[in-house]
């Protein structure tokens, strides 16, 4: 066949469809291989937490191969960023759901899932706070986009309740999430363990949210 430029080019088309075609079992094939891993992970996780979770349990259970786990993530810590940051955003979608708080004691009801959910185990509050860009991290994974969402919910939130006015609402949230956190940093402590999360939390967003007579 003779050599022309029309030639070449229909080849050319040719070869990318063929590469295309095989291309879409591959990818079909590592995404299943993903949502297996991921699968075995929770099943293992719901038997024995997140601290107790082995990568060799996981590709045991997944039946794969331990370099194809870390095809898909770069170690444990990888998959417990997406798998914590999931319930998180689980936890936020529910609290989306709900109406407006009309007290700070309707805003603490509302986060406490949230915050029972970041402090079930030490291990699962010592991940958040590392993935939460509060440390310097190389890669901006779930758990951190949370921490976004979570001043987005607020935000929303509080613009609508009986709150102070003289902050704008994202600061306030600002608050609320810091508060939040030292909440429940304060509930591995030793010398507060003793004081309920809620009542503590309680007392923090009083004192931040509700307003002061020359702020009224």
């Amino acid at each position: 066949m003779k050599l022309t430029a029309v030639n070449i080019f229909f080849d050319y088309g040719q070869f990318l469809w063929d590469i295309s075609a095989m291309a879409k079992p591959v990818q079909k094939r590592t995404l299943e291989t993903r949502a297996r891993l991921i699968q075995s992970a929770e099943a293992l996780i719901e038997k024995a937490g997140y601290e107790a979770l082995r990568v060799e349990e996981v590709v045991l259970a997944a039946g794969v191969a331990k370099g194809t786990f870390f095809a898909h993530f770069k170690d444990k810590d990888a998959l417990m960023d997406l798998l914590i940051g999931r319930e998180i955003n689980g936890c936020l979608d529910a609290i989306e759901k709900r109406p407006p708080p009309e007290s700070v004691d309707d805003l603490v009801r509302a986060l406490m899932p949230l915050m029972t959910a970041m402090t079930s185990e030490r291990y699962v509050f010592d991940v958040v706070i590392r993935h939460s860009g509060a440390v310097a991290i190389e890669e901006i994974g779930v758990i951190a986009t949370t921490f976004e969402r979570q001043i987005h919910v607020f935000a929303n939130w509080l613009a609508k309740g009986p709150f102070r006015r003289d902050v704008p609402p994202p600061l306030l949230a600002e608050g609320v999430q810091a508060f939040a956190i030292q909440t429940m940093a304060l509930n591995f402590c030793a010398l507060h363990t003793q004081e309920d999360m809620a009542e503590r939390l309680r007392g923090y967003l009083e004192a931040w949210l509700l307003p002061t007579a020359s702020a009224r």
